[in-house]
Parts: structure tokens; sequence; C-alpha cells
């Protein structure tokens, strides 16, 4: 094994990737308790119209079975407890315990309780049988999974056949002045947000070069397609700041 290998990058830096999963972790415990008003913040209100998008794209009915990845603070899982139903299942997912327990506190407090499960799992290694579910999401955690070719497959042994995967992610701007500008409003701006807001600078400079690192729409794509996922496709929003990558399991 090369030592190319042995590492993986974490924002712009290389790190060994047993440790990545760690750094990631730690982040997220930092910025958990102020994520939901930064994001308000960072993205001036807009990533709810990115979220009720791919609510409106995933179809959902009632009775299904939904697993939202990286689920955090529970802004999708919200939507698809009442989408599926008493009948139905949602059960959101994250590595990290901090973001974990927002979720649950938030929803809980907003008395969606009796449809839904919390549970703390790594997107490479799903604790779930196969074929368990009609949809799953991932929304702005794919970026941060070490190996993500691996998650991706993973999604695919849980999903039932016909079921589909959602992406949510920032990915790159399809227009170069708005990549200049956006560059300058993530490396300028953003750490300085978060030094204010969460007390934490160093945080939001890593979330800002993770974005960089992240495979941009085509290789997304074609990563998903490599997995084993048919009819692949993806809709920019804002630009190509973010977009929204569809795959069904054949």
């Amino acid at each position: 094994m090369t030592e190319h290998d042995k590492t993986t990058h974490f924002g712009f830096q290389q790190v060994p990737v047993n440790e990545k999963a760690s750094k990631v972790a730690d982040v997220f415990h930092s910025v958990a308790s102020k994520y939901d008003i930064m994001n308000d913040l960072m993205s001036g209100g807009v990533h709810r119209l990115w979220k009720r998008f791919t609510i409106d794209l995933s179809a959902v009915r009632k009775g299904q079975r939904v697993l939202d990845i990286a689920g955090g603070t529970g802004d999708l899982t919200k939507q698809f407890s009442k989408l599926v139903g008493s009948e139905g299942q949602v059960i959101l997912a994250d590595i990290n315990s901090s973001m974990l327990e927002v979720g649950r506190e938030r929803l809980t407090n907003l008395g969606l309780t009796n449809n839904i499960e919390y549970v703390q799992a790594n997107a490479e290694c799903l604790p779930f049988e196969d074929n368990s579910f009609d949809l799953i999401t991932i929304a702005f955690g794919l970026r941060n999974v070490t190996d993500k070719d691996k998650a991706l497959r993973s999604m695919l042994r849980v999903l039932k056949p016909g079921g589909r995967l959602l992406v949510l992610e920032f990915s790159k701007p399809t227009n170069p002045l708005l990549e200049k500008m956006y560059d300058t409003y993530s490396f300028s701006l953003l750490p300085k947000m978060g030094q204010l807001v969460a007390g934490d600078a160093e945080s939001y400079q890593y979330l800002a070069e993770s974005i960089r690192m992240h495979p941009d729409q085509e290789t997304l794509k074609d990563m998903m397609k490599d997995a084993g996922f048919v009819r692949c496709d993806y809709h920019n929003m804002t630009g190509g700041i973010v977009a929204l990558h569809k795959g069904i399991k054949p």
C-alpha cells in the first residue's frame, strides 16, 4: 500500500485515513448547538428551499420507510415524518452523537415521536438489513465521509429495489464569476461568522475547505453509477453552489 493510499483529505490537509472520522466528529461536536442558526446565517435561509426541493423530489408516500443519513438537527426527518404517517417510519441516522442529540431534542419538542427512530451510524457500514428502505437521503453529509464509494454501496444495499437515493450537497458553481464571489465569501467571511456566532472559526474553515474537496456534479454522478445506481441525474440549485443528485436501485 502506498503512502497516498493511507491518507485522505480533511479539508485541505492530508491526514491518516483512520483519523478523519474523529477529526470530523470534533468539528460537529463543536458546532452542533449552533448548527441551525449558522445554517440560516450562512445561506441567508436558502437552505430551507434546497431541502424543500429535496422533499418534493422524494415522492415519499404514506406507509413508506425512510432513512435520513447525516440527518443532524432533523430538518428532512421532520417533513418525512409527516409524509409517511403513522404506518411509516423515518430513521434519523448520524455518526455524531452531539448532532443526533440535538435532532432528537428538537423533534421531540415538536411532538414528533411516534414514527421516528434515532441511530448513531457510519454511512460506510450502515447497520440495517438489505432492501430495508424506500428512500435514503443524505443532506450536506457525504462530503464528510472518508470513503464515499463504500458509503454509496452501503446505501444501495439497504435500499429496496426501485428505491431512490437523494444526495443534497454543496457542489461546483457553474458560473466563474459566481465561483469567485463564493470563494471570497467562504474563506473570508464564513470563518469570521463562525467565530462570532459559534465561537469557532476553525471548524467553519474546515467546512469551507471540505466543500472544495468534494467531487463536482458529473464526478459524483459517475460515482453513483459505479456503485450500482441507475437513472442517475442531478439538479443544480443557486447556480450550482448546491446540487441534488438522484439515483435508483435497480
